[in-house]
Formats: structure tokens, sequence, C-alpha cells
């Protein structure tokens, strides 16, 4: 939403994705991040977008009150009209009734326009659904895939009108992807595909929306960025969700590693890139949780026949009652902490990866159960300072050990 040209129409442009503002000649009047939303926000944000249905004196009481007790809730609505009012004019916004109530409904007028991104973003999908023309719809839905910059209203997710619209949007954006991705495929259009899924992702995130870009990359045989991508998928994924990636994106990783094909080369320079390490190259080795998943099963049936044990180790940070965490800054850093420790304390030749908030997991290989405990106490030592209260809780499996 731009600022207006000349000989263009005065128009009040509103956000109501990713965030609220009101923007008039260019200059916001509403929705500053460095300001609370206030109840003129509130007031704004239910009359303009129900501009046609209008709003109750009940929904808009509900609303800006949000339950408290006023004697006459009825003055106090007119009141923080009245302040709106004063603060539309101080904006230059022209002096008319900017809200009017006919049949106990209050209304935004007509008499100024207005433009709001989720306005749009319902008429291009509904124009999407009803045009039959291909190109069309998928100009349609690339168009209101762009128009959705995030989640409705974010910062009022608590109030019920605004996140049941949420979920309405979010709904439709979703069927938009979807059904714009199918269109893309059938074209063999990948580099739209994609833009597609970098948007997604983007405005969407954790809805598994990385697998339209990592798709479109395998098609264009760009396969290293896709497992790359995927490996930051799953990192991401695990730190900030503590989720594993979905069944779809690993399947999607294998069906790429079916794909790629190299260069012809000599066994020599294979060798060299298959052994490059990134990063330190002491202590345990750290990687992601797919890769740490093929080493357990690779590591499992290599036992198998050497007859030595492997355990695996999961190590969990815990509060002072001994309760895992959950989340927080804290939280980070004590894991970011037991990462470095656990790589430190266990051999070169073991594996490890985070699982989930506060979480890593250790492939312990050819070690004994009494061993895994002084792997632990080793790791204690270095993690508990001074009287910390924050510990780690251990749990340990065997893999295969051919003497218990």
């Amino acid at each position: 939403m731009g600022n207006k040209k000349s000989g263009e129409k005065e128009v009040l442009y509103v956000q109501m994705f990713g965030g609220f503002s009101m923007t008039w000649e260019g200059v916001q009047i509403a929705g500053s991040s460095k300001t609370r939303e206030s109840q003129f926000a509130y007031l704004m944000q239910l009359l303009l977008h129900y501009r046609k249905e209008g709003v109750s004196r009940g929904m808009l009481e509900e609303v800006l009150f949000e339950g408290r007790e006023i004697n006459n809730t009825y003055n106090a609505l007119r009141s923080v009209i009245y302040n709106a009012k004063k603060k539309l004019e101080k904006a230059g916004l022209p002096d008319v009734l900017y809200i009017e109530q006919r049949k106990g409904n209050f209304y935004w007028t007509d008499k100024v326009e207005v433009l709001e991104d989720s306005a749009r973003f319902e008429e291009l999908f509904q124009l999407a659904r009803r045009t039959e023309k291909t190109e069309e719809k998928l100009e349609y839905l690339l168009e209101a895939c762009d128009c959705y910059s995030g989640e409705f209203l974010p910062q009022q997710i608590a109030v019920l009108w605004a996140s049941r619209e949420a979920r309405r949007f979010q709904g439709m954006f979703f069927s938009c992807v979807e059904e714009a991705a199918g269109l893309l495929r059938k074209q063999k259009d990948f580099v739209r595909l994609y833009t597609l899924g970098i948007h997604a992702s983007k405005v969407s995130p954790f809805a598994d929306w990385e697998i339209l870009t990592m798709e479109a990359l395998g098609a264009m045989g760009h396969f290293e960025e896709a497992r790359k991508l995927y490996n930051d998928t799953v990192e991401l994924y695990t730190r900030e969700q503590g989720v594993q990636p979905s069944g779809k994106l690993r399947e999607l990783l294998e069906k790429l590693g079916e794909q790629m094909s190299h260069p012809c080369a000599v066994l020599d320079s294979i060798q060299t890139e298959l052994l490059k390490e990134r990063g330190e190259k002491a202590g345990g080795y750290l990687c992601v949780y797919p890769v740490f998943q093929g080493i357990c099963q690779m590591v499992r049936r290599m036992m198998e026949r050497g007859g030595q044990s492997v355990y695996l180790m999961l190590c969990t940070i815990t509060d002072s009652r001994g309760r895992p965490m959950k989340e927080g800054a804290l939280l980070e850093e004590m894991a970011g902490r037991l990462e470095q420790i656990l790589c430190r304390c266990v051999r070169h030749g073991d594996c490890v990866c985070r699982y989930g908030r506060g979480q890593y997991l250790a492939l312990l290989v050819n070690i004994t159960r009494e061993n895994c405990k002084i792997v632990q106490k080793r790791v204690n030592d270095q993690f508990i300072i001074g009287r910390q209260r924050i510990g780690i809780k251990y749990q340990v499996s065997d893999i295969f050990c051919p003497l218990d």
C-alpha cells in the first residue's frame, strides 16, 4: 500500500495482515510498533473491517471495555467515538461524520474510501473461485497470496472476533497456495513455484510450505540447495517449536535423493567431497536430526555384525523442580551451553543432535551402560555451575548391546 499520487483519490489504507496500521496521505495514524494498541485502534479495527455489515453496540462495548465495570457504557462508548473523531480530523481526514449509527449498528462512513488488505484478499479469493479460465484463476490466486502478508491482527489473537477471522483467512490462504501450486506444477513453472514457497513459508511459518520450495529446487536440478533448505528447516522447527519435520518433508527429501545426479568424477574427488566436514572437527559429530536418524540406523546394522554395544542417550534440561523446561530465552541459552558441553564430553566417533526444545540426543558407540554414567557426570560437572538449580535429566537406552 503506497502513498497517494497526484490526481489520485484520497484513500485510507488499512493493514490487518501481520499487524494493524492506518495510513492517510502517506502518514501512519495508527499501528505504530512503538506504541500499544489503544481503544482508538480497537474501534477502528472493528468498524473498518465490518464496513458493510456494521457493528452492534454490544460488540463494540465488549471489545472496548473488556467486561470492566462501567456505570454507563453508552456514555463511555460515545466518549471513545468522540475522541476518535478528533484524532481522525487531526490526521487530516475530511471533516465528515466518520462513524454513523443506523438501526442500532455503527458504520464507517461511505464518504472516506477505504482500501483494506484483508478485504482485497477475500475479493481476489472469490474471483479465483468464480473464474474457469486457468490463467486468470492462477493470476488471481497468486495476487491473493501476495496480499496475505501475515496472520490477521496477530496482537488480537485472544479476542474472539479477531481469532475467528484469523482462522478463516488462514484457511483461505492455505487453499490459495495449494491450488496455485497445483496449477504451477501442471505448467512446469517451477520458478514461480519456488517464489510461492518462499512467500508462504515466510508469512505462515511452521506449516510445511518449505515443501514447495524444495520441490521447485529439485525440479530445477538444484538438489544441494534443496537438501540445505531441508536441514535448515529441520533445525528451525526443532529450535523454535520442538517438533520434528513432517512425513511429507522426509518423503520429499528421499525422492530428491533418488533424483540427484552428479557429474562424472573419479573416486578420489568423490571421497574428498563425501568426507568434507563443516565447522569444528573436535569432539562429537554434531548434525541435524535426519542425518542423526540415518546414522543410528546404519550404526545399528554395523553393530549387529561387529558385536559392539551402542547406546542412545537423551539429555533434557530441567528447572529447579526437576521438570522439563518448555520455552524462554533462558532455555535457549542453556540449550546452547549443553550443545557445546555435550560435544566436548563425548568421544570423537560419537554423534550429537538437537531433538526438541532443551533436548539433545547422543549416540554413544562401543560403550557400556556404566560408562554412560561417566559421560553424564562429565557433562554435569561442566554444565552445573555454583548454585545453579537448572539441571539435566538423562535417559539411556541400548540400540544394540550383545552383553545385556
